[in-house]
């Protein structure tokens, strides 16, 4: 049987092979990880589908495979694999005693070959290996590390940070910052013999003047680059803006976070808050929980809310939560909190940013009051969270109207011109801000 590259979402339609984890020939247990992909938004594994035999590899690390194509050809227990199994038609079946290698005994006798043939070759070669001493180095660092002069050795030294040792760009360019002034020092030493080589590119060029710097993108600044820009170019933004008193949600936090915690086991956040005030607008506007297709509107049932989160490598990543209306205020906590962890750490699945009918994003995070977000293509709308801060207000009383020092914080709702218009974009957005207003800050910690 084919294995084919299995659907990772709504939006996902190709992902990058970074690591074959089963050589061709191996044995391998069901639902065991044969082989490791980065799409634009994860990292994940393919299972095996059964107990079985992978026979060959139909792509190589490195290329960019379609979600569908086949990756592999696999052979389940039981069956024959003589369709399936390569073999040289002009060469006799080998006796037992003259069985294939196994993986073990080829690293065996290779490694010692593969040590000395790192010796011999000059450093000026600039290739390094996918792997190296049980540990593989995806294109982007193989990338850094060939263009910076880096030799095995030394990439072989670095101490990784990302999942499971492996070494990151933000390792390699520690690296080269630790090592420049060596670098610069060795530069004006005599030339050997092998100078006359072609020297590697420099992974970072600078300008002309000495001032600037140009540094490529990455594979997902690239992506997201190309996905906001064929948003911008897809959807006539409109963005609306509302101011929202939200003394009683900061005040209700501040008296009960501690005992929040004490009786869920999570940190209570402002996010839950606004998630839940965000579904229970949707539930009264579905024209905002929709996408187009061509001339025809959507209306999404379930509503499904994109957190936009920046990851430590500073690029963006939104996890969704699946039915948000569906879960009170402890529900969404844990749920956040969750999300939030495994996005910092890279542990997302891929199923757990895709199919989101409408996005957040808290920009307030990072101290701004408001902002004009851009829409997560096929959505119609994003809601921008901005901070909040202490402001004196007019406060309406019995007594009459008098200024007092209220929690505010700007809403800056944006959204697809083509289907939803200012009526309809307007009012979402204010009915979150009354969600918000309205808070019961006389209930009790469930």
């Amino acid at each position: 049987m084919e294995i084919l590259l299995p659907k990772m979402g709504e939006s996902v339609a190709e992902a990058t092979i970074i690591r074959w984890a089963v050589e061709e020939g191996q044995r391998v247990s069901a639902d065991d990880p044969i082989i490791e992909i980065a799409t634009d938004k994860v990292d994940s594994e393919v299972p095996a589908p059964e107990d079985g035999i992978l026979v060959k590899h139909l792509v190589a690390e490195g290329d960019v495979v379609q979600v569908g194509q086949p990756i592999a050809e696999f052979t389940i227990d039981g069956e024959s694999s003589v369709a399936t199994a390569p073999a040289a038609a002009a060469a006799p079946s080998p006796s037992p005693s003259q069985e294939e290698p196994t993986l073990a005994t080829i690293e065996a006798v290779a490694a010692p070959l593969a040590q000395a043939a790192l010796v011999s070759v000059p450093a000026s070669n600039g290739k390094v290996a996918r792997s190296s001493g049980g540990r593989f180095y995806s294109p982007l660092v193989r990338s850094i590390a060939e263009k910076e002069g880096l030799s095995q050795a030394e990439l072989d030294g670095v101490s990784g940070t990302g999942k499971g040792g492996r070494v990151t760009k933000r390792d390699v360019l520690s690296l080269m910052e630790s090592r420049s002034a060596s670098v610069s020092a060795s530069s004006s030493v005599a030339p050997t013999p092998l100078a006359s080589a072609p020297k590697p590119k420099p992974a970072h060029s600078v300008s002309v003047n000495g001032e600037d710097e140009i540094v490529e993108m990455d594979r997902m600044r690239k992506l997201i680059a190309d996905h906001m820009v064929r948003s911008v170019q897809t959807s006539p933004h409109v963005t609306s803006f509302v101011e929202a008193d939200v003394t009683r949600i900061v005040d209700w936090r501040n008296h009960n976070k501690k005992e929040f915690q004490a009786k869920t086991g999570q940190k209570l956040t402002f996010t839950p808050f606004f998630i839940e005030a965000v579904a229970k607008a949707l539930r009264e506007f579905p024209g905002v929980n929709a996408s187009v297709d061509g001339d025809r509107i959507i209306l999404k049932k379930g509503i499904h809310i994109g957190l936009a989160a920046a990851t430590p490598e500073g690029n963006l990543i939104v996890p969704v939560i699946r039915h948000a209306d569906r879960y009170n205020l402890n529900g969404l906590a844990t749920i956040v909190n969750d999300l939030a962890n495994r996005a910092r750490q890279g542990a997302l699945k891929p199923d757990e940013v895709s199919g989101g009918t409408y996005t957040v994003s808290n920009v307030g995070t990072f101290g701004n009051v408001f902002g004009t977000p851009i829409i997560n293509q096929p959505q119609v709308g994003i809601l921008a969270l901005g901070a909040i801060r202490k402001k004196p207000a007019v406060v309406e009383t019995e007594e009459g109207d008098v200024i007092a020092v209220r929690q505010m914080m700007f809403l800056s709702h944006s959204y697809d011109h083509r289907v939803v218009d200012g009526q309809l974009g307007g009012s979402f957005v204010r009915r979150v801000a009354d969600h918000l207003e309205s808070f019961d800050s006389k209930q009790a910690v469930v």
